[in-house]
């Protein structure tokens, strides 16, 4: 292979039109997973301006490009997938019937180990005995949303009624309510990441935004617009406030979800399911295929839902002492959260004690039952 690692600013603009052109083919050539937001080259430069270490990966047959590698890189020679954590989707995007080997891939980028843990389907190479797969939401909207709610009044009769007698309730109470697809005002942008700052502390979450990259990167991606690509933030709103927001990434065939929240004083309208159904609507009005609900089990998900994806948490190494130290402190961290995520009798209790310690934490009152012996 005729492989060259460059920063993300030394990429030239013939390079970034051949990997868009790549992924906008994806859906028609058995690859849909490569045309998700997270694997374009503008995710992949955004994360570039607010971490070290990012690095891209041009694969060259007969001197055109074939495949497209971001990754990040420490000096030691750890490998992550670019923002692995914040990142729901990762891979090589490559054109149909590239295949490549795994180890010479991370030799040539000087990387002794590679950790994913949204990697997409045909991902073959990667997929090693290290790799476990986990299923990840989607909404089907192309076939238009009113096939979608057909479906979904058909799947989950009684979620469907519910949430669109709530919505009727949420007109009847307010004076008007409007949804905005593509919002453009900052501050509604700064309510939503208020809101999910207030979520994350509320059931003993990390709060994200406290790290100082990732509420950058979220900033420059609702600036980032181009034909193939936008951060889209959209809203819901009551009495002319926003009530529910939710800020993802699109392409062309693709709305990844990524931050949902809701004002708590509409809770008993579920704005948040609202929103969804609304964005759902617009974004098959767009030509979009599908909506990227995300891995993870939430009720939310299961009940909006048409089918799952598959992505794979894991390592790719090859021979070299760091690889063996990395996964000798990763994996068994890894192991016990993946445990703890699938089962629910193990998750429900967790989940539970967070809320509490979220409470606390905030100085709400909390009761505890006594534990019986």
């Amino acid at each position: 292979m005729d492989i060259s690692v460059y920063r993300p600013g030394e990429l030239s603009g013939a390079d970034r039109a051949a990997w868009t052109a790549l992924q906008s083919k994806a859906h028609l050539q058995g690859s849909p997973g490569l045309a998700n937001p997270f694997l374009s080259p503008e995710f992949a430069l955004a994360v570039g301006r607010c971490r070290r270490g990012v690095r891209i990966a041009v694969v060259r047959e007969q001197g055109e490009p074939a495949a497209f590698f971001p990754f990040q890189r420490t000096a030691a020679g750890v490998g992550r997938a670019v923002g692995l954590g914040i990142s729901d989707a990762q891979g090589v995007v490559h054109r149909p019937g590239f295949t490549w080997d795994a180890r010479e891939l991370l030799r040539a980028c000087g990387l002794a180990v590679l950790e994913f843990d949204h990697l997409v389907e045909g991902q073959g190479p990667f997929a090693t005995g290290t790799a476990k797969g986990f299923p990840s939401p989607v909404m089907d909207i192309d076939q238009g949303y009113e096939t979608y709610l057909a479906q979904l009044r058909e799947r989950s009769p009684k979620f469907t009624r519910t949430t669109l007698a709530k919505e009727r309730r949420l007109i009847r109470a307010a004076s008007e309510v409007r949804y905005v697809h593509d919002e453009r005002d900052p501050a509604v942008l700064r309510t939503l990441m208020d809101w999910k700052s207030a979520q994350y502390r509320r059931t003993g979450r990390s709060d994200r935004f406290a790290h100082e990259w990732i509420a950058d990167l979220v900033h420059q991606l609702f600036h980032t617009r181009s034909e193939p690509f936008a951060g889209i933030l959209s809203a819901l709103y009551a009495d002319g406030k926003p009530v529910a927001a939710h800020f993802g990434l699109r392409t062309e065939r693709v709305l990844a979800c990524w931050f949902p929240a809701y004002d708590p004083e509409y809770a008993k309208y579920s704005p948040g399911l609202i929103l969804h159904l609304r964005m759902a609507e617009a974004a098959a009005a767009d030509g979009v295929a599908y909506l990227d609900l995300g891995r993870g089990q939430k009720e939310y998900k299961d009940s909006l839902k048409t089918r799952e994806l598959t992505v794979s948490e894991g390592w790719v190494t090859r021979r070299h002492p760091v690889a063996v130290g990395h996964r000798a402190r990763r994996a068994p961290a890894r192991a016990l959260r993946n445990a703890v995520v699938t089962r629910p009798e193990l998750f429900e209790p967790a989940d539970r004690l967070l809320k509490k310690m979220g409470k606390i934490r905030s100085g709400a009152t909390v009761t505890v039952k006594p534990t019986k012996t």
